[in-house]
This record gives structure tokens, C-alpha cells and sequence, in this order.
């Protein structure tokens, strides 16, 4: 049976929406056909997706590397490409980019947590909700919804006993060599 629900892209992949009381929900030919990125760069581990608006970045995404680059579309993109750019020729680099990340408060409050980890180092689920006093799976959840992933570095996050952990809501896999890549950029000891 043909699945007849309305479509729409999110984190660039579609989603079928729920139907509403009265039928389909309504989406507008536009949604599906605006650009979803202002820039897409190629990196050693993925095809980033870079979406800006009202200037500030409000999302990075980690495309399949299959992905065509596409140049910036406007100058903040151009900034975020060339500071990318820069963290991935050094990896002390610091991002000063304005970012707009939508969430509650209280995912807000892990990325702030998230963002002040150094280069190099890491946190557990378990010692980040110790510090936010909260439980670890909360501490995954604002992990996994993170849409400007890299620039606030969930990649930092692992699991006890030297784990991984998660990343971007699996626990193998292509995302996991991409957390695995940015680790050891980044001079993590693996297994300390």
C-alpha cells in the first residue's frame, strides 16, 4: 500500500508528516524545494551541510560524502566554510561564529555545557548530568538533537570505560567513525 501522507525535509531527509483530524496536514510546494543548505563543503569524514538564516548558523550537518559541494550562498556561510576550514587545518582552533541553535531551555543548557569541553579532552554522559544534575539519557537525548553538530562538540561526549557512546542518535557505524575521526583530530587519547 502506497504511504500518501505529506512529505518534508528534515536534517535532509524526508519525514512523513501526520495526518491531521480533517485529513493530510497541507504543505506548501515550497517547503520541499527551497534550498535546505547555504553551503555544502567537503570534509575528510563527510559532506557538510550549512544552513544559515536571520544571521546566525542554525544547523551543520554531516551529509554521506556522495553529496556535491555547493559554494556559500551568502557571507556568514562563506565565514562558517572558512572557519571550518581553518579547524580542520588546526584543531585548537576557536569558532566565532553566531549560532542559533533551537531547543528548550534545557537543551540549551547541555550545548552551553557542551561548548565550554576543551580541545582534546571529553566528557561522560554521566559527568556532564552529574554537573547539569539531571540523568545521563537526558544528557544523550540533547546530545543526538544537536543540529549544529562540530561547532558545538557533542563529539566530545563518550561513554565510561573509554566507549564512545552515541553519536547522532546510533552507537556504530558511519557516524561513529565520524565522532572517531574528530576524536583523534582533536588529540584524544582513546582508552585512558
Amino acid at each position: 500500500m502506497n504511504d500518501t501522507r505529506p512529505r518534508a525535509r528534515v536534517f535532509g531527509r524526508v519525514q512523513h508528516l501526520p495526518r491531521g483530524v480533517a485529513g493530510p496536514q497541507r504543505i506548501d510546494a515550497a517547503r520541499l524545494d527551497t534550498p535546505l543548505y547555504s553551503a555544502k563543503m567537503r570534509a575528510p569524514f563527510a559532506v557538510l551541510g550549512i544552513r544559515t538564516g536571520q544571521g546566525a548558523v542554525t544547523g551543520i550537518e554531516y551529509l554521506p560524502r556522495s553529496e556535491r559541494a555547493q559554494a556559500p550562498s551568502d557571507a556568514l556561510a562563506a565565514r562558517a566554510c572558512r572557519q571550518i576550514e581553518r579547524y580542520l587545518a588546526d584543531p585548537q582552533f576557536h569558532f566565532d561564529l553566531p549560532l542559533a541553535p533551537a531547543g528548550t531551555l534545557f537543551r540549551r543548557r547541555v550545548w552551553d555545557t557542551l561548548a565550554e569541553i576543551p580541545v582534546g579532552e571529553s566528557r561522560t554522559y554521566g559527568e556532564l548530568a552529574r554537573q547539569l544534575h539531571t540523568a545521563p539519557r537526558a544528557v544523550g537525548g540533547a546530545c543526538g538533537a544537536n543540529a549544529i553538530a562540530l561547532v558545538i562538540p557533542c563529539h566530545r561526549v563518550v561513554g565510561t570505560h573509554g566507549s564512545l557512546g552515541g553519536f547522532m542518535g546510533v552507537t556504530n557505524g558511519d557516524p561513529i567513525a565520524i565522532k572517531r575521526w574528530l576524536l583523534a583530530h582533536e588529540g584524544y587519547r582513546f582508552g585512558t
